[in-house]
């Protein structure tokens, strides 16, 4: 008996039922044939290509590092609404949401005051991380919807052997769909709960032979978001708790991308405003002018060209910028905090890769980033009163420049039939700190054509950025500099097993240690109660992971995974805050009505993990998404998160009163999408 079958019957069918006559409604402006779901064939699934491990394409079983593969079906299929839900479903990784940003964290590792400045993301192989907080941008703040996204590709440990830089505990390359993919027009509209609405176009057209393409998408998204209770403000002075109208979200997105036979151009927008319903940095609670704006654009000319059969180049250049701008509100004295950043920055690659030595293929190449611009900035307005005229007092205008270059050398050597050694080498320089050597090892041994082991060794390097070293202000949620961070390294050590059970299933077994030292981290200081960045001595990391996948005839999926973890203070043995034992994922999706409907559920664990006062207890987590293609041209999806309406909270950060910060209960969201 098929999975299907198995699980037809269980009482998820009041959603079937629930959206069958909002399909039934459609059909009467769309034609009722039938529309295959986009999933890749089980064999493609099992054996896909990647290229971000070693900037080329290889074999998933050849590459340095146990990479996980997240593709456009799963996106549809599970009803993800951000790049930080997407990875919150990857092994060993886990998200945090302080109702401004969306943090990262990964085996262990998510420091108070990390801009997710550990991962480095990419977009098409284009550094996608900011110039003054090495920022990686997962949220709504992230310049691409989903719906455009084609893979996104992660490769977990050290990766600045090839990359530099915020490549710590990890690569993140999100890799966009083409013309070609979504041709022609296509409109997607999304309603779902506190007042969530969404619209998206896009338009693709490519030629017949796919020499010349172009993609063109743009989307508004806004949510009014729900009003949060904080015991920590519950008194009559401060509306007993309660932060009304301000956990809301709006903004814009923009995307192009076009490509001529060798030759990709693209360019990504987003602009986006979010309330802050938290008062941090000690603001006055429940003040309506709260807020955050975001936006960042990207621009990007990539070509690649094969000179020969041995021999082939890519070369990109790109441009970026990223502004930031927050409104702080404070009550005695009345006064208005203007801060905010403005960055800029251009650069290029340039690497050849080359198999003209036997059983060697060589990839060499040179990396330079200028940031042109990289101004910090924060004023205090106080307004007029009765006893004195406004004021304007300025307490930070840093503008500096800075360049980080690299070069980098990487051999696959094919020892023999079922031995690859991968060794790699980079050095950094970057003006504003120190350089850095990172070098990797990897052997990849195949045991048996169904069985692959690898042992890997590498260092990585974070340098300290612009908002560490520099951004200072004075006064209650003030920030002192700290010119003298050096760059925090870590040493990796792991061993993984990769089993092929069957046609259809897969099993990922992992261990590793990490030792990290000099590592970055924002702490209070006690003599003037400022917060000031510092080098920590040591911090070790132990951790296991295992991960099952099984895909089933009928085109079911299963994919679980566990994960144990402990992260220690090298000196003192305490465990790190924000770093949970344990980590539980799975995601499962069944095809229904002959595959014109599928059913995807996600489950999630995160276990107990200390805050900056105390304990959190551990919480699941279910999600369940109908998607139903029944209607031509049509996908109608209706997804529920927090299925069981639990109760959960994350560690809050230095800059919060609360220890811990609730999170949403039970939500809704209906989409639509029609392709003309």
């Amino acid at each position: 008996m098929t999975l299907h079958k198995r699980l037809t019957g269980i009482a998820l069918s009041p959603w079937y039922w629930a959206l069958f006559p909002l399909a039934s409604l459609s059909a009467a402006a769309c034609a009722s044939a039938g529309n295959e779901l986009t999933d890749l064939p089980i064999e493609q699934l099992l054996a896909i290509q990647i290229s971000t491990a070693s900037k080329f394409p290889q074999a998933l079983t050849e590459a340095p590092s146990a990479v996980s593969v997240i593709t456009a079906a799963e996106i549809q299929t599970y009803g993800w609404r951000s790049l930080a839900d997407l990875l919150a479903s990857v092994r060993s990784l886990y998200v945090t949401n302080d109702r401004n940003y969306m943090y990262l964290g990964g085996r262990g590792f998510l420091r108070p005051g990390d801009y997710n400045s550990r991962f480095l993301l990419l977009v098409d192989g284009h550094r996608n991380n900011d110039a003054i907080y090495d920022q990686a941008s997962l949220g709504q703040d992230f310049n691409l919807d989903l719906d455009l996204v084609d893979r996104v590709e992660f490769v977990p440990g050290p990766g600045s052997s090839i990359y530099g830089s915020n490549a710590f505990f990890g690569v993140i390359n999100v890799i966009t769909r083409r013309g070609r993919d979504l041709p022609g027009p296509l409109a997607s509209v999304t309603l779902g709960s506190a007042g969530e609405r969404n619209a998206h176009a896009s338009y693709g057209w490519s030629t017949d032979d796919g020499h010349a393409e172009f993609l063109l998408a743009a989307g508004k998204f806004r949510r009014d978001g729900r009003d949060l209770y904080f015991p920590e403000f519950d008194s009559p002075a401060t509306n007993r708790g309660i932060a009304h109208g301000l956990d809301y979200e709006q903004g814009d997105r923009l995307f192009f991308k076009a490509g001529v036979g060798a030759l990709t151009f693209s360019a990504a927008h987003v602009a986006r405003s979010k309330g802050i319903p938290t008062a941090s940095f000690s603001q006055a609670f429940n003040d309506p002018r709260s807020r955050t704006d975001d936006s960042q654009s990207n621009i990007a000319f990539s070509y690649s060209k094969d000179l020969d059969a041995q021999n082939s180049v890519s070369a990109r250049l790109f441009w970026g910028s990223h502004d930031y701008y927050g409104a702080y509100l404070y009550a005695d004295p009345d006064k208005l905090n203007d801060d905010g950043s403005s960055s800029s920055w251009w650069g290029g690659e340039f690497n050849l890769v080359s198999t003209h030595f036997n059983r060697h293929k060589l990839l060499a190449g040179l990396e330079y980033q200028r940031d042109y611009k990289l101004h910090q900035f924060s004023a205090d307005n106080y307004p007029a009163n009765a006893s004195a005229a406004p004021a304007y007092i300025p307490l930070l205008d840093d503008r500096r420049r800075a360049a980080r270059s690299g070069i980098y050398l990487q051999d696959e050597y094919s020892a023999s039939d079922s031995l690859l050694i991968n060794l790699g080498l980079r050095h950094d320089h970057n003006s504003l700190s120190s350089g850095a050597l990172s070098p990797r090892l990897a052997l990849i041994y195949k045991l048996s054509p169904e069985r692959t082991l690898k042992a890997i060794a590498g260092n990585a390097f974070r340098s300290p950025n612009s908002f560490e070293l520099y951004y200072a202000t004075p006064g209650p949620g003030g920030q002192k500099i700290n010119p003298a961070l050096k760059p925090e390294r870590i040493r990796t050590r792991e061993l993984s097993l990769e089993q092929q059970l069957s046609a259809g299933s897969k099993l990922l077994l992992s261990v590793y240690r990490n030792e990290v030292s000099g590592l970055i981290s924002q702490t209070l200081d006690e003599t003037d109660r400022l917060l000031v960045f510092q080098n920590l001595s040591r911090a070790v990391a132990r951790g296991a992971e295992a991960e099952y996948e099984r895909i089933w005839n009928d085109g079911s999926r299963l994919r679980g995974s566990y994960s144990w973890q402990r992260v220690t203070d090298g000196a003192s043995g305490a465990t790190l805050v924000n770093s949970p034992r344990h980590l539980g994922k799975l995601n499962l999706s069944v095809p229904l009505a002959q595959g014109q409907e599928k059913l995807g559920l996600e489950a999630q664990y995160v276990g107990q993990r200390d805050s900056l006062r105390g304990r959190l207890g551990g919480y699941w987590l279910a999600n369940l998404t109908l998607l139903s293609t029944r209607i031509r041209h049509t996908d109608l999806s209706f997804s529920v998160y927090n299925l069981g309406d639990r109760r959960y909270a994350v560690p809050g950060a230095e800059e919060h009163l609360q220890d811990v910060l609730q999170q949403d209960g039970r939500s809704y969201r209906l989409q639509l999408t029609y392709r003309y």
